[in-house]
């Protein structure tokens, strides 16, 4: 499946995110189910949420579009592997990058920061996060490759 497809087939149903996301991790394509989560440059309670099964779910990360500091790194993107998190949208930067581009995982992110995240426990999880001209709920559907993250209220595939 490719998301160049799912525009094709489904183009009414669904939104570009609308921002420069950088790929990283051997999956090629992700779809499906959504979780959701708010950190800014702070990931206490993203590593919380990817300790939690993921049940192939993705998780929409809004980290506030910084990307001053990394708010995963490739011992939480291991956990979500561990958890059965597919792939992982994040509004925020990563670092680990050549660790995280060798996993069984797809990871998008805004770009890398060799700087590590406050532990500080901010966050908040379940609720409705917007970056790119998107807004994002828990229970959505959103498909993601090399050529861009899309989201729909339905499961299209």
């Amino acid at each position: 499946m490719k998301t160049a497809d799912l525009v094709d087939d489904h183009a009414t149903h669904l939104q570009l995110v609308d921002l420069p996301f950088r790929k990283f991790g051997k999956r090629k394509f992700v779809g499906g189910r959504i979780q959701t989560i708010k950190c800014y440059e702070d990931n206490v309670a993203l590593r919380a949420m990817l300790q939690t099964p993921g049940e192939g779910r993705i998780l929409v990360i809004d980290g506030g579009g910084s990307t001053r500091v990394a708010i995963l790194g490739d011992i939480i993107a291991g956990l979500a592997i561990e958890n059965g998190w597919q792939g992982l949208i994040i509004n925020g930067a990563i670092r680990d990058s050549v660790e995280i581009d060798e996993m069984d995982i797809s990871v998008f992110a805004l770009g890398t920061s060799p700087i590590k995240s406050a532990k500080e426990g901010w966050g908040k999880s379940d609720c409705a996060v917007a970056f790119g001209g998107v807004t994002f709920e828990p229970n959505q559907y959103v498909y993601a490759d090399a050529d861009g993250v899309l989201h729909s209220v339905k499961n299209l595939t």
